[in-house]
């Protein structure tokens, strides 16, 4: 390897997350800042935390709740009732 051109290792390393937890790690930085960790993550508390912006959870929620109410027709039903309503206007 050359000489003088990797970055310093620092193998006690802080990692200060914005909800206070402060753990250490291997880096080539001192001091680093996070917004999520292990200990304020979903997936590792199991605790679901939504941030809504703008009103887009409760869009969402409405599109599913929209899409569960309607059917799904196969491409046969539809070309069945297609041709139903073609034989019903030429009466």
């Amino acid at each position: 390897m050359k000489k003088n051109i990797h970055p310093e290792y620092h193998s006690q390393a802080k990692v200060s997350c914005s909800c206070g937890n402060v753990f250490y790690v291997g880096s080539t930085k001192k001091e680093m800042a996070v917004e999520i960790c292990y200990a304020c993550h979903p997936f590792f508390t199991g605790n679901e935390k939504l941030i809504d912006t703008a009103g887009r959870v409760e869009k969402f929620k409405a599109k599913v709740e929209k899409a569960a109410k309607t059917s799904v027709k196969s491409k046969a039903t539809k070309k069945a009732e297609k041709k139903e309503k073609k034989v019903a206007k030429k009466k």
